[in-house]
Formats: C-alpha cells, sequence, structure tokens
C-alpha cells in the first residue's frame, strides 16, 4: 500500500467513541434533542394545576395493623384467559355468582363453586363499577354508554346519560338504595377513561358524585368538583354513600339522610395509595382497591406541576413511563380505621377488592382473570411476623 493510500485511509476512518470529537457532537446532538423535547412540552396546551399546600403537607398512612406483602402466594386464578380486564366485582349470593365487567364489553358471570365463567351480557361498550339490585337486576356504569339497568333476562336499558347539561365523561361506579335510588360517580366529564392519566396528571376536579331516581327518571348532582371520582358504596345504615377521590387518595363520605343530610366529611384520608373501587363485605368492613400505592415519583410530580405537564405530554405523544406497584387492597373497619393490607410489589392496576365467605377477589385492570385469596390460609398478619 503507497503512503498515498495509507494516509488517506487513515484520514476516511471514523473517530473512536473515547475521541473527544466524538463525544463532543454527541453532547451537541443531545443538547439539541433535550432542547427541541422541551420546547414542544413548553407549547403544549396541556396545563396542569398546582397541589393546594395543605394537600402537599398531607403524608400517608404508614403504620398497619396488619399486613400480607405477598398476595399472588397461594392465590387462584379465576376464569384465567377468559375474563380480560376484570374491573370490578359484585356477588349474587341468590344465585351464587360473581358478575365482573370486563375491557371487551362483556358482563360475565362466574360460579363460585366451580368457576365456571358465562357470557352473559355484552353492553357494547366499556362496563366499570356494578351494583347488584333488589329484584336482580344489575346496574352497570358504563365509561361510554352511561348508567345502564340490565334485567334478570339480560334486557339492557339505559338509564342516563348526562346531568345539568353536561354528558358524563367517564360513568365510573355505582350503587344502588333499597329504594332503588342508584348513587353513582362520574369520574371526569372532561376526559374519557382512556384518558384517566391526563385527569390526575391536571389536577383540575371534574368529577361528580351525582343520583338518578328511577321513579322520577330525575338525575342530580350531588357533589361537584371532584377529583377523579371513583368508587363509590352505600353505607350498612343507608345513611351515607362513601366514594373515592384517586389523586387524593381519600374517600369522602356524602350523607342522604339524618341530620346531616346534604353533607360531606372525610371518611379515610392519607391512604397508603391511590383509591379506586369500595365494596362492603356484610360483616363490618369495607374493602378499598389500591391500583398503585404512594410513590416518591407521584410525591415529586405532585408538587411540580411542570413535571407533571411533562407526563402528560409524553401520555399523549409516546409513552409515559409506569411506576405503579404494590397494588392490592386495604380493610377498615366501620368508622374508616384502617384493619389490614393485602399487596403484592409486583402488582398493578388492582380496581376492587372484596370479601366473599373465606376468600379476598381482587379485579384487575391487567390480567385476565380474577385473583382469588383464601384469607384462611394465607391472613393479613402484624408487621413484625411478616416474613
Amino acid at each position: 500500500m503507497s503512503e498515498s493510500t495509507r494516509s488517506s485511509s487513515h484520514n476516511d476512518s471514523p473517530p473512536t467513541n473515547g475521541s473527544p470529537s466524538w463525544r463532543f457532537d454527541l453532547l451537541v446532538t443531545s443538547i439539541g434533542i433535550l432542547l427541541i423535547a422541551l420546547l414542544l412540552v413548553q407549547y403544549d396546551t396541556f396545563d396542569p394545576a398546582p397541589y393546594s399546600l395543605d394537600e402537599l403537607a398531607k403524608t400517608p398512612i404508614t403504620t398497619v395493623p396488619r399486613v400480607n406483602p405477598r398476595v399472588l402466594h397461594g392465590s387462584e386464578k379465576i376464569g384465567e384467559g377468559q375474563l380480560l380486564g376484570p374491573e370490578d366485582i359484585v356477588f349474587d349470593p341468590k344465585l351464587g355468582v360473581v358478575y365482573t365487567s370486563c375491557i371487551d364489553g362483556w358482563v360475565k358471570r362466574v360460579s363460585l363453586e366451580d368457576s365456571v365463567v358465562e357470557d352473559w351480557v355484552n353492553t357494547g361498550g366499556r362496563p366499570l363499577g356494578l351494583a347488584l339490585g333488589y329484584s336482580g337486576e344489575v346496574y352497570v356504569a358504563d365509561a361510554t354508554k352511561g348508567i345502564l339497568k340490565i334485567t334478570e333476562d339480560g334486557e339492557i336499558e339505559v338509564l342516563t346519560t348526562e346531568a345539568e347539561g353536561i354528558k358524563f365523561g367517564t360513568p365510573d361506579a355505582v350503587t344502588v338504595a333499597k329504594n332503588g335510588v342508584l348513587y353513582f360517580t362520574d369520574a371526569s366529564w372532561k376526559y374519557k377513561l382512556h384518558q384517566f392519566a391526563l385527569d390526575l396528571f391536571e389536577n383540575r376536579p371534574y368529577g361528580r358524585l351525582m343520583s338518578y331516581d328511577p321513579s322520577t327518571k330525575q338525575t342530580k348532582v350531588l357533589v361537584r368538583d371532584l377529583y377523579y371520582a371513583n368508587g363509590v358504596e352505600m353505607s350498612p345504615d343507608q345513611e351515607f354513600i362513601i366514594y373515592c377521590e384517586t389523586p387524593m387518595m381519600r374517600c369522602m363520605r356524602y350523607y342522604i339522610q339524618g341530620e346531616k343530610e346534604g353533607s360531606t366529611d372525610v371518611f379515610i384520608d392519607r391512604l397508603v395509595g391511590m383509591p379506586d373501587n369500595i365494596r362492603y363485605d356484610g360483616e363490618g368492613h369495607y374493602w378499598i382497591a389500591i391500583p398503585a400505592d404512594h410513590s416518591y415519583e407521584w410525591d415529586l410530580a405532585r408538587k411540580y406541576p411542570y413535571m407533571r405537564k411533562v407526563l402528560g405530554f409524553l401520555e399523549k405523544n409516546l409513552k409515559r413511563p409506569s411506576v405503579e406497584k404494590n397494588s392490592g387492597a386495604i380493610q377498615v373497619d366501620l368508622n374508616g380505621k384502617l384493619v389490614a393490607r393485602y399487596y403484592e410489589p409486583e402488582l398493578k392496576f388492582v380496581t376492587t377488592g372484596i370479601k366473599i365467605g373465606k376468600h379476598l377477589y381482587l379485579g384487575n385492570l391487567a390480567k385476565s382473570f380474577i385473583i382469588r385469596l383464601d384469607l384462611t390460609k394465607y391472613p393479613a398478619t402484624a408487621p413484625s411476623s411478616t416474613k
């Protein structure tokens, strides 16, 4: 090889990774990409609101009397592969089945005796919250269809789709009083179900608690300006409704009769995570599903609106990082005192927890089955004795 050929060959070769010029080019390129990204985020119209100082000062409950941190250990997969995203669960003791709402539009029935799954009724939408009526009917909060009634024969009736001229954005949960009046939440009139993260990031109160009276066919707004109004449950004495506000990590009470009728107060605050559905087990306890527990990352996002703006941009245009973990359910007494917690570090998006007999049943947006745990074999225990 001639000298000129060797020189040309040497000059044309790319710099090694360790050369100063290569590192400088990489730095300039990275800075350029970062500046473009920041400009795109800055000019995005998504505008998160700050949290109040009172809310930021709150710290979650850290002391739990009893825990089971391995809820998947020893659990069963009920209806595996047949129940896509079983969001809510309601028990019909007369038939010995649970109804569950699935992402493909089906409200399915599952026999508790042999775990046989039945395709019962397809709403054509996305059924979320369920409630069993007092004459065998099932009420459904459907994210796209509104509040529905399904008769024992499987006939669907749309009861209500709006209130005060505002259409429901995400009908989320429903419960029914003995007098037939329905109480339900619209998580967000602005955002649809698939946009739920944007509602949480924006931190503006678009949620409502409402009632529907089948005798008058009137829909009333009982409480407005709620932060992602989620699960709802009737108290056993029919005195009040409990509803959950997911990003605020709390559940509130709305009184429907008695001296406090029409007023609200706090049932339980500073939860271990974000609440979803709430269920009464008929044995003196409520069960509140926790899709994701409290985290350092969410603390930062709550504190800094710009961080939520970035997360909102990623949610809309790319893919936001997933930090959900330690999902499960908590057990509280009739006064809102925390009794026990059941969770698993790797578990995400548990949306319902309910005790039926000796078992805990967990619904989940990310699974294709219902999780069932025998509480007599795998109970929650005092933290000091938990391995």
